[in-house]
Protein backbone atom coordinates (compact mmCIF):
# COMPACT_ATOMS: atom_id res chain seq x y z
CA UNK A 1 0.00 0.00 0.00
CA UNK A 2 2.74 2.44 0.88
CA UNK A 3 5.05 1.80 -2.16
CA UNK A 4 1.27 2.48 -4.48
CA UNK A 5 0.88 5.79 -2.67
CA UNK A 6 5.00 6.73 -3.27
CA UNK A 7 4.58 5.41 -6.75
CA UNK A 8 1.08 7.78 -7.13
CA UNK A 9 2.72 10.78 -5.76
CA UNK A 10 5.84 10.27 -8.26
CA UNK A 11 3.25 10.42 -11.30
CA UNK A 12 1.85 12.44 -9.66
CA UNK A 13 4.60 14.93 -10.01
CA UNK A 14 5.23 14.59 -13.65
CA UNK A 15 1.41 14.87 -14.35
CA UNK A 16 1.25 18.41 -12.43
CA UNK A 17 4.34 20.38 -12.49
CA UNK A 18 5.60 20.25 -16.60
CA UNK A 19 1.78 21.86 -16.84
CA UNK A 20 2.57 24.23 -14.49
CA UNK A 21 6.34 25.47 -15.29
CA UNK A 22 4.22 26.08 -18.94
CA UNK A 23 1.95 28.58 -17.49
CA UNK A 24 4.75 30.01 -15.48
CA UNK A 25 6.55 30.46 -18.63
CA UNK A 26 3.65 32.19 -20.19
CA UNK A 27 2.88 34.03 -17.63
CA UNK A 28 3.61 38.19 -18.50
CA UNK A 29 5.49 38.36 -14.72
CA UNK A 30 7.99 36.10 -15.44
CA UNK A 31 9.45 38.65 -18.18
CA UNK A 32 10.73 42.35 -18.12
CA UNK A 33 12.14 43.62 -21.38
CA UNK A 34 12.60 39.95 -22.76
CA UNK A 35 15.07 39.08 -19.56
CA UNK A 36 13.64 36.57 -17.08
CA UNK A 37 12.15 37.52 -13.99
CA UNK A 38 12.92 36.56 -10.18
CA UNK A 39 9.37 35.50 -10.40
CA UNK A 40 10.35 33.17 -13.17
CA UNK A 41 13.61 32.07 -11.61
CA UNK A 42 11.92 31.20 -8.40
CA UNK A 43 8.87 28.93 -9.78
CA UNK A 44 11.66 27.41 -11.79
CA UNK A 45 13.65 26.44 -8.83
CA UNK A 46 10.20 25.20 -7.03
CA UNK A 47 9.45 22.78 -10.54
CA UNK A 48 12.86 21.61 -10.95
CA UNK A 49 12.85 20.56 -7.03
CA UNK A 50 9.20 19.08 -7.04
CA UNK A 51 9.91 16.98 -10.27
CA UNK A 52 13.48 15.64 -8.60
CA UNK A 53 11.81 14.63 -5.32
CA UNK A 54 9.13 13.32 -6.93
CA UNK A 55 10.82 11.04 -9.14
CA UNK A 56 12.89 9.98 -6.42
CA UNK A 57 9.69 9.19 -4.49
CA UNK A 58 8.44 7.30 -7.14
CA UNK A 59 11.95 5.32 -7.71
CA UNK A 60 11.91 4.38 -3.76
CA UNK A 61 8.19 3.14 -4.02
CA UNK A 62 8.88 0.85 -7.62
CA UNK A 63 11.74 -0.84 -5.58
CA UNK A 64 9.40 -1.09 -2.22
CA UNK A 65 7.21 -2.95 -4.96
CA UNK A 66 10.20 -5.27 -6.15
CA UNK A 67 11.19 -5.75 -2.43
CA UNK A 68 7.46 -7.29 -1.92
CA UNK A 69 7.91 -9.94 -4.69
CA UNK A 70 8.28 -13.05 -3.78
CA UNK A 71 11.93 -14.51 -5.13
CA UNK A 72 12.06 -17.19 -7.36
CA UNK A 73 13.51 -19.86 -6.56
CA UNK A 74 14.30 -21.47 -9.94
CA UNK A 75 17.87 -19.85 -10.61
CA UNK A 76 16.67 -17.44 -13.12
CA UNK A 77 18.46 -14.77 -11.02
CA UNK A 78 16.90 -11.54 -11.03
CA UNK A 79 18.00 -7.97 -9.49
CA UNK A 80 17.36 -9.69 -5.93
CA UNK A 81 18.77 -13.03 -6.79
CA UNK A 82 21.90 -14.16 -4.37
Amino acid sequence: MTSTLLVAFGVWSWVIWPRFAVAIWQDDRSWHGGSPTSFLWVHALIVVASVVFGTAIGVLGIRGWWARRPVRGDGAGGPHSR
